[in-house]
């Protein structure tokens, strides 16, 4: 990563620290994110398949990504929900930069439908700025990614963020380390009615779409039904002799997660991400990220699996 050319010992890079100041006074347009490896996967990846996001990598002693910043926030207002842009500064994410390949910034990509798209290096003009962003949005709408993002927009189509579960997978049944039942979804995993449950978490989230208890309910009664009546030694041996076979290779991560393997799970999903292409590797993804939503995003091991997970589809 370039570094600024003046570092003498005690100096003060003024013009970074009015940058600083200028970034943290200025009004925040609502089609600019701030985007760190934590949210990575639900800002980026998961927002890309309703909507192509432009990711800005950048830092605040960078002359020209000071002036190519602005050009791109004019450009995102424009354009009014069109495109997403996410900024990423370059040394506090360093692993985002090097899963990017960034050599120098700025640096411009896109993100469609989950799939990379390299646009730019350097700060370019704004009509030159504006012709890679045509292109990109003619080749996204050729994906059939044409929506708007809004300001309450939610990437995934899902509000708010799953509550963070206890870590240890084998406390993955629904309701495991959430205190004690006090609505009609906790009632029915008493009773042991998945079905119920699922539907008490639905009208939760129906009426509450932040609600991120039933988003975590939800997930886990998933796992649960996914794996009832699994003969798991069977599914473990057809998984060894054709690890490829898609089917196979979700239930024993299924299966993993409910039994405590966490790490076994996510690095079997991402690996197959790694070799499968199309609807298969879109169908993986998402179930490593239902996953995601089973473990809890505070989870360390969760954190690692997106960084892995976004290194695999890049």
């Amino acid at each position: 990563m370039t570094q600024p050319s003046f570092n003498a010992a005690g100096a003060v890079d003024l013009g970074a620290l009015a940058a600083r100041k200028a970034a943290a006074s200025a009004p925040r347009s609502p089609y600019v994110l701030d985007v760190t490896e934590a949210d990575f996967q639900t800002q980026v990846i998961d927002r890309s398949m309703s909507v192509p996001v432009v990711i800005d990598f950048w830092a605040t002693w960078c002359g020209p990504c000071r002036t190519l910043s602005p050009i791109l926030e004019r450009l995102a207002d424009a354009d009014a929900g069109r495109w997403v842009l996410a900024k990423i500064d370059s040394d506090a994410e360093q692993r985002l930069a090097a899963a990017f390949g960034v050599q120098s910034i700025p640096a411009v990509f896109a993100v469609v439908a989950g799939q990379p798209v390299p646009l730019f290096q350097g700060a370019l003009p704004q009509p030159e700025v504006r012709a890679y962003l045509d292109e990109l949005l003619r080749v996204a709408a050729e994906n059939g990614v044409t929506g708007r993002f809004t300001a309450d927009a939610v990437p995934g189509d899902q509000e708010g963020q799953p509550a963070a579960v206890a870590p240890g997978g084998s406390e993955g049944l629904p309701g495991a380390g959430q205190g004690e039942p006090v609505d009609a979804a906790a009632e029915a995993l008493e009773r042991g009615d998945l079905d119920a449950a699922a539907e008490a978490y639905r009208a939760r989230l129906a009426a509450s779409p932040t609600d991120a208890e039933a988003t975590v309910g939800i997930a886990r009664v998933d796992l649960v039904r996914r794996t009832r009546g699994v003969d798991a030694p069977v599914v473990r041996e057809q998984a060894a002799a054709v690890p490829t076979e898609v089917g196979t290779a979700l239930l024993v991560a299924d299966l993993d997660v409910l039994g405590g393997h966490v790490e076994d799970a996510f690095a079997r999903l991402v690996e197959l991400v790694r070799v499968t292409s199309g609807a298969e590797r879109n169908l993986v993804r998402t179930r490593l990220v239902e996953l995601f939503d089973v473990v809890g995003p505070d989870d360390p091991r969760v954190a690692k699996a997106r960084l892995a997970l976004a290194n695999a589809l890049f």
